[in-house]
């Protein structure tokens, strides 16, 4: 057994990844480039701002010069480079790439070492140019690499992998540059390193397969951006989800584009108070990122996304009141800073606030990795990139039309957070699922303990029918919330007339069924549904003992399962057994009922979900999948 082959194919942990060859030279390769990014960039911002005296380049807009240079790329090629990481083997693709970085690298060198500006901000494009095309590749490749327990920790690994590159590439940048003499052929010398290594890095990742070999190169951006964005917008979910993304990119472009307006203006700091802000932004999104992996339990969840944009909300508009006021004084040192009680709240919003945004970004990345058609999952990432670019460019000027009209850093801040909780409710509203999955995650972790035996057996792709007890009216909830996939449930038509959860169930798309005697349109209704579903390739949730069991007791299967599996003999069926949840607020207890006494049973009571392993719906007859479900609970 090697190291890119866990035993028995179980997932491994982010920080196991490390080990795996599958990932860590994939990891230590985008980490290098991240990282030459932005010792190139910031050293170049450095030089022209503090070292020459350019007429053609004042240093008021060298930063903006040397952004908008690195983005350009991103809106002109990234149509072409999806196509190109689509039709060819990715690991042949980034070692093309990481070749053309060390071809940029040395002129890089040689402009460092003459000071020849103009040599340098082509460099910048070009390094954009890299980061276009290594995008689509580093994206589209996880998910052919991992599986569905390890993309959410892979991702997180790459964000927090990239904002410490951003930090160590930033330092890097500013300290080699600032050396007397020989500072800038250090830099150019440690940008051409950087390059070397990362090429070393890539040699070591593995194979990995065209995902549309036949594919045709159509080398018109504006067309190819066009036909991309069409393609991302035949999944919906994928589509508003690319949205989502592009607008945490939207929101994080202002604090970090005003850090050193704040740090000089607001909080009265010296140039290291603003790199101060950029290292706790960036360990902030880093924490957050790798969080995902524990809170989701190494699922890709959504529910995180809503918790993200609530903390990015909260704690930016507490940034605004805590930057408030603050009285005017000399510039202060770091330490000068630090020693003000009132600075860390500042810290601490900002941390916070950053922390949620890695909440908030690393599930959505995961989500469009598994629900994009692999064909062109590449495509798909470039035109994510596109809209990041544009995306970026609109908060950049926001923000300066905003403070044309007077607005101070705080103020702004405070508008984008509140800005932030608009999209919020507009996402939710969208796109019910992130909402649905928010509320599975509370409940499942907030209001009691629940564990997932068997989880194995919930597939991650192809339709199949799960068969489940029914024992509460959050039975649903909990499902959702050990599923990686939206499920379609079929209920009772009875609990769609409870009272908040019967409009959660409307939200959730639930089928409501009811006996055939009593509404047989209804009845058929629901089987043409849920026939429908399964046909489209995903799951299908029946109850079948026809109502919540008013005992605790396991009540006689109904025979609406069977007639579900009529026809499709090598269809999954998933037995599944909900545990200890009888008794609890949602459950049935006569003759008060449910919902009564909310602390019967206290918080955080344990509860627990089964799965058995999957039968092929022609092996399956009512006796034997009554059966497999009673085993279940007998064994919880």
């Amino acid at each position: 057994m090697n190291a890119s082959t866990p035993p028995n194919n179980a997932p491994v942990s982010q920080f196991g990844l490390l080990k795996q060859s599958r990932f860590a030279p994939f990891f230590w390769t985008q980490f290098l480039g991240a990282a030459n990014d932005n010792i190139s960039k910031f050293a170049l911002t450095v030089m022209v701002t503090y070292q020459l005296s350019l007429s053609w380049l004042p240093p008021a807009q060298a930063g903006l010069v040397i952004a908008a240079l690195f983005i350009l790329p991103f809106v002109l090629f990234s149509a072409t480079s999806g196509q190109l990481a689509d039709k060819y083997e990715k690991s042949r693709l980034m070692r093309l790439v990481k070749n053309f970085e060390i071809a940029i690298m040395a002129v890089a060198l040689w402009g460092f070492w003459q000071q020849q500006v103009p040599a340098l901000l082509g460099c910048v494009f070009m390094m954009g140019m890299h980061s276009t095309l290594f995008g689509p590749v580093k994206f589209a490749y996880l998910p052919q690499q991992l599986s569905e327990k390890e993309i959410t920790g892979g991702n997180g690994m790459v964000e927090m992998g990239t904002f410490v590159a951003i930090i160590l590439g930033n330092v890097l940048g500013g300290v080699l540059i600032a050396q007397p003499e020989v500072g800038a052929f250090y830099t150019g010398l440690a940008c051409f390193t950087v390059a070397l290594l990362g090429r070393l890095a890539v040699q070591f990742v593995p194979h990995s397969p065209a995902a549309d070999p036949r594919l045709h190169i159509n080398w018109n951006p504006f067309t190819e951006t066009w036909r991309n964005l069409r393609l991302a917008r035949e999944n919906i979910v994928v589509f508003r989800s690319l949205l989502g993304i592009s607008w945490m990119w939207f929101f994080g472009v202002v604090f970090l584009a005003n850090f050193p307006n704040f740090a000089k203006d607001v909080l009265h700091g010296e140039s290291q108070v603003a790199s101060m802000l950029l290292v706790v932004f960036s360990v902030g999104v880093g924490v957050g990122a790798l969080l995902c992996e524990l809170l989701s339990h190494r699922h890709v969840e959504i529910g995180l996304v809503p918790l993200g944009s609530l903390g990015m909300t909260v704690f930016a508009v507490d940034l605004y009141f805590a930057s408030r006021g603050l009285p005017a004084v000399p510039l202060q040192s770091v330490g000068e800073f630090l020693s003000h009680a009132a600075h860390w709240r500042v810290l601490a919003d900002l941390g916070l606030l950053a922390l949620f945004t890695g909440l908030y970004s690393v599930p959505m990345y995961a989500l469009i990795q598994l629900r994009s058609q692999p064909s062109h999952r590449a495509r798909i990432i470039a035109a994510n990139n596109i809209l990041n670019a544009l995306f970026m460019v609109a908060s950049s000027l926001l923000a300066g039309v905003l403070m044309g009209a007077g607005f101070t850093v705080p103020e702004i801040f405070l508008a984008v957070g509140l800005a932030n909780a608009v999209m919020a409710l507009y996402i939710c509203v969208l796109m019910p699922e992130y909402l649905l999955r928010f509320i599975a995650f509370v409940i499942s972790r907030l209001v009691y303990r629940f564990k997932l035996r068997g989880d194995a057996n919930i597939p991650t792709q192809g339709a199949a029918v799960l068969v489940c007890n029914h024992v509460s009216f959050i039975d649903a909830v909990l499902l959702m919330a050990a599923s990686p996939r939206p499920i379609c449930f079929l209920m009772d038509h009875r609990i769609f007339a409870t009272p908040v959860l019967g409009g959660l169930f409307r939200l959730a798309k639930a089928v409501p069924i009811a006996p055939q005697k009593e509404n047989p349109a209804t009845y058929e209704k629901a089987f043409q549904r849920a026939r429908q579903v399964l046909a489209e390739g995903d799951l299908v949730c029946i109850f079948p003992e026809g109502g919540i069991t008013r005992d605790g007791q396991l009540q006689p299967f109904k025979g609406g399962v069977m007639k579900l599996l009529e026809g499709q003999p090598n269809l999954p069926v998933i037995p599944m057994a909900l545990g200890n949840l009888w008794g609890s607020y949602f459950s049935r207890i006569e003759p008060a009922g449910a919902m009564v006494k909310p602390f019967r049973r206290g918080l955080f009571s344990r509860v627990s979900l089964s799965a058995g392993a999957p039968m092929a719906a022609a092996d399956v007859d009512l006796p034997k999948l009554q059966r497999e479900v009673a085993q279940l609970l007998n064994d919880a």
